[in-house]
């Protein structure tokens, strides 16, 4: 996506060649009308899915964006964190966050996904893959259908394209970085 790429070039903040730092219009503050268009490209891309599934919280804005241009389908996202009402009916998987270094326990619902669905799994950034793992494996659980997964922003230097393509995937990123030089993204 043209637009996007030129916003990283003209915006983004490189940290040690590894680290792209896009927080004042992808994951902190959001550029809605960029977050619009991402999500008519996912649209567009995956016509056929019924149900969004994302994480918490950077996945959100998109699977909103995305979910409206496919005619205001369900959007279920995976919590982080149990709370005081979540019960043990849940789907689980282990995320682990690169930029964060943290492992985390993601919850869904058994409730809100059904081998019925169509899933289209949205998130921000692919780096090694673990967060569309996770994911996978969730609608795995459920017996759901995977049509497909869109990504914003895909680190292609990185493993997690492989990783998720070996399981039969198909993924679809707006961005990709196939290297960093001098702190300088390059697109593929």
């Amino acid at each position: 996506m043209e637009r996007l790429i030129k916003k990283i070039r003209e915006e983004a903040y490189v940290i040690d060649n590894k680290i792209v730092k896009v927080d004042h219009f992808i994951n902190h503050m959001l550029d809605t009308d960029l977050v619009f268009d991402i999500g008519k490209e996912f649209s567009k891309k995956f016509p056929n899915a019924t149900k969004i599934l994302t994480i918490e919280a950077s996945g959100i804005a998109f699977a909103v964006s995305t979910a409206f241009h496919l005619n205001h389908i369900p959007i279920v996202f995976a919590r982080k964190n149990a709370s005081l009402i979540t019960n043990n009916n849940v789907y689980s998987s282990n995320v682990f966050s690169y930029t964060k270094q943290i492992e985390s326990k993601v919850i869904v619902s058994k409730e809100f996904l059904s081998k019925n669905d169509k899933i289209l799994i949205i998130d921000d950034f692919l780096a090694m893959g673990s967060a569309l793992e996770g994911l996978i494996d969730i609608a795995t659980q459920a017996g759901c259908e995977i049509v497909g997964a869109g990504v914003v922003i895909e680190k292609g230097f990185q493993n997690g394209r492989n990783k998720i393509s070996n399981k039969g995937i198909e993924i679809y990123s707006l961005a990709n970085i196939i290297d960093i030089k001098n702190n300088v993204p390059i697109f593929r």
